[in-house]
């Protein structure tokens, strides 16, 4: 669903640290382009990842207008627009995206100008909506966190908690470490998915990615059909394979034709379980919960400024 809004005043949200600093000179140029436009902006950067949380929350206040903002505008990658979804989800105001990360998965999905903060602040000036779906995580403790991507569990989250205990190398390189242990370590991975349906899975996987939208990884397509405003979630399960042919697999989810291989099964379903012993699972590039872990797709949780019709 579609719809305006009048954008008066925001308020901008950096993380001075996405994509290797490259965040803090689009948001400026961003903030000079919605002046421009008339519009005032309250910028702001928390001085860590819980403070720039309650930045955002005391932004959106209860998102019916308590807050101090016609719109919450984040500036910087996927896992900055994840924070800015733990404030904005459920409520009625809407988000802003000022792309400056490196893989822009949301905004890819979405439509959002990737490598212009100008073009980007025009779009959020403009007041063009769309409603879409976001993820549910629910973990073992009652823990609730969103996502609007992709969750991936498996060889993806085991690369991730190792890049996390990595010291060294910096930047890219350090991903590059975790992705060559964690595939010399690669061995197949027992998990238990129940579908809303009640429909149980049991079996060794490599990898299993639940999907509102359809990239992950900088355009990985894993779930290319996903749809983020169907209110449903896209399953993507890849079997346990040897490492000669999870190599020749990789490559395929670029092109999204993976979904062909025999190995890999897909599901569509609004909600469902996932079980596998000392396995965690990532969205939008961030921690959710170890699992198991309860999925649920909730439409309609998002109001996202987009390009107009």
């Amino acid at each position: 669903m579609s719809g305006r809004r009048t954008i008066a005043r925001v308020v901008l949200l950096t993380n001075p640290a996405a994509a290797a600093g490259h965040a803090e000179p689009a948001a400026r140029r961003a903030t000079a382009r919605l002046r421009d436009h008339g519009i005032t902006v309250d910028a702001r950067a928390g001085a860590c990842a819980a403070d720039s949380l309650a930045l955002a929350r005391a932004a959106v206040g209860s998102g019916s207008g308590s807050g101090s903002c016609d719109a919450l505008v984040v500036v910087g990658g996927d896992g900055m627009i994840n924070l800015g979804l733990q404030a904005v989800a459920g409520t009625t105001t809407p988000l802003g995206v000022i792309p400056a990360g490196t893989g822009n998965d949301h905004a890819r999905a979405h439509g959002l100008p990737r490598d212009n903060p100008e073009a980007a602040a025009d779009v959020i000036a403009a007041g063009h909506t769309r409603t879409v779906d976001l993820g549910r995580v629910t973990g073992a403790d009652g823990a609730t966190r969103w996502f609007g991507s992709v969750l991936a569990s498996g060889f993806d989250s085991l690369v991730s908690d190792r890049t996390n205990r990595l010291r060294w190398p910096r930047g890219r390189m350090r991903y590059h470490l975790a992705i060559a242990v964690e595939f010399a370590n690669l061995r197949p991975l027992p998990f238990r998915i129940t579908l809303a349906d009640g429909t149980e899975i049991s079996r060794d996987l490599t990898l299993a990615a639940v999907g509102n939208t359809s990239s992950y990884g900088g355009g990985m397509l894993i779930c290319p059909d996903a749809d983020p405003a169907d209110g449903l979630l896209d399953v993507t399960l890849v079997d346990a394979m040897p490492r000669r042919r999870i190599a020749r697999f990789f490559p395929t989810l670029l092109k999204g034709t993976h979904i062909d291989h025999p190995e890999v099964t897909t599901h569509r379903t609004p909600s469902l379980r996932l079980t596998s012993p000392g396995i965690t699972a990532y969205a939008d590039g961030e921690f959710m919960a170890s699992l198991p872990l309860e999925v649920t797709a909730a439409p309609g949780a998002l109001h996202l400024l987009t390009p107009g019709p």
